[in-house]
């Protein structure tokens, strides 16, 4: 069994885009600059935008977080997302999710601009990747194609079921699984909460990608014995042994699982850190059109 280790993974590609970084730096270009918005104190939420800001330090990039209080009004957060679409300075906008209630998510999502997109939500974005055409790809399926491409994991003609539908994995994943060339090329099944026969598909793939939210849902009869899988899942789960109070858990039951597969993700150390490494390489996509137009 491998572990498809994403510390290792990320690692390698963050340290190429350091490299280009410098370079530019070197030839008298301003750096790339990525601004985040967090709303309100969540604690998952502020893990991941200080993990992405610390990561744009580490690799050379300026970054602006933005923080706004839960009960910031939809009409000034979206005042907010036009100022840095023209602030010239500014390559990728990435605005935290779950915003609070009152906050139309899509209305968020459709604001920022296409071409500083790096969350790769926006519908403009979508319809490209669907085409087939450049664009920015949601972080989360666009680091996995970039661990599965590390790891030279081989795609082609193989079956790949995606269990989970969101618009941020989900989806998109099984759309860029299809699509041709590497890493592609698979013949996809998307399976979902409505589906009657998921064990029975399950046990079908040859590539199986979780991404539905549910702690340890997979489970070692759910596999066919050298599937390849990858672990989307991240739940915080009270763990009274723990420092923290918790542990977090993925949507495979790893210990079950790792020993019939040929190669598995870890949760935490797998896809999350990918995840970063995807909107690394979004925001210095972006950069380069930036500096170019």
């Amino acid at each position: 069994m491998q572990l498809l280790d994403g510390k290792i993974a990320s690692a390698a590609i963050l340290q190429k885009i350091k490299s280009k970084t410098a370079a530019a730096t070197v030839a008298g270009k301003r750096k790339p600059h990525l601004a985040a918005i967090l709303i309100g104190n969540d604690g998952a939420s502020e893990t991941y935008v200080a993990s992405k800001v610390k990561t744009c330090t580490e690799i050379g990039f300026d970054s602006t977080l933005i923080r706004f209080s839960n009960d910031i009004a939809e009409k000034e957060l979206l005042q907010k997302i036009e100022a840095l679409n023209l602030d010239p300075h500014i390559d990728g906008i990435l605005v935290q999710l779950p915003l609070p209630k009152h906050i139309a998510e899509e209305k968020i999502i459709h604001a920022i601009a296409p071409h500083k997109d790096v969350d790769g939500f926006h519908p403009y974005n979508v319809g490209m990747m669907t085409s087939g055409a450049p664009t920015f790809i949601p972080a989360t399926p666009y680091g996995i194609l970039l661990m599965l491409e590390h790891y030279q994991i081989p795609t082609k003609g193989k079956h790949a079921v995606v269990i989970g539908r969101s618009h941020i994995v989900g989806t998109p994943m099984s759309i860029l699984l299809s699509r041709k060339g590497y890493p592609g090329d698979c013949t996809v099944t998307l399976c979902h909460s409505a589906t009657t026969n998921l064990k029975e598909i399950a046990l079908q793939a040859d590539i199986l990608i979780a991404a539905l939210g549910k702690t340890e849902f997979i489970t070692a009869d759910m596999v066919k014995p050298g599937a390849v899988i990858i672990d989307v899942g991240i739940t915080r789960v009270e763990d009274s042994s723990k420092k923290s109070g918790f542990a977090i858990k993925g949507d495979v039951k790893f210990d079950e699982v790792a020993p019939i597969a040929s190669a598995i993700t870890p949760v935490p150390g797998g896809v999350g850190l990918m995840t970063i490494a995807g909107l690394m390489m979004n925001t210095w996509n972006a950069y380069q059109k930036h500096i170019a137009a």
